[in-house]
């Protein structure tokens, strides 16, 4: 092989190199698709009918990429003859074999245990937790919309027993990005 056809090949190689190297940058993590944009720490506040309150929350790949983990806290200040109180919650998003859609379940400092189906909306900006349905219980939903390229808005919403699509805002917050 002479000189000339070695370096056009060694050329061609590395540019070749190049574009998967590129491409591979590209790819998602973990392979979450649409979810990735939550991937990091935030820090937000908002109200609803806990009051006011400040907190943070995180969403880590875990387990070779196989799950998402998200851990959250929010503080209230004492208001209308309530004490101050802390909420911590975590959150392991996963997905079952066969190519079905995420799943979750959640826990969190009061004792509850909520188990949701994830969807996200054909733009990729909105991913949405839903509960199932059961006759005596309420029904919960936690939306995050992507609000800019670092910011999202959140919505937790609770229907109540016997009627599972009224649901009323409980929560709304913003997040930035840390």
């Amino acid at each position: 092989m002479n000189g000339a056809v070695r370096f056009s090949l060694v050329f061609a190689l590395a540019g070749l190199l190049t574009v998967s190297i590129s491409a591979t940058a590209q790819e998602t993590p973990g392979g979450w698709g649409p979810l990735e944009y939550l991937l990091g720490e935030w820090v937000g506040g908002g109200g609803g009918q806990p009051g006011q309150g400040e907190g943070e929350f995180s969403f880590q790949l875990d387990l070779q990429k196989h799950v998402l983990v998200r851990k959250n806290f929010a503080a209230y200040a004492a208001a209308n003859g309530r004490p101050a109180f802390r909420h911590d919650d975590l959150m392991i998003v996963y997905r079952e074999a066969g190519g079905a859609p995420p799943q979750a379940i959640y826990f969190d400092s009061e004792g509850h245990v909520i188990h949701y189906s994830v969807t996200v909306s054909s733009d990729g900006k909105t991913i949405a937790f839903l509960s199932d349905a059961a006759p005596a219980a309420p029904r919960y939903r936690l939306t995050y919309v992507l609000t800019g390229g670092h910011t999202v808005s959140i919505k937790f919403e609770i229907a109540p027993p016997g009627k599972p699509d009224a649901f009323s805002t409980y929560i709304e917050a913003q997040a930035r990005r840390k």
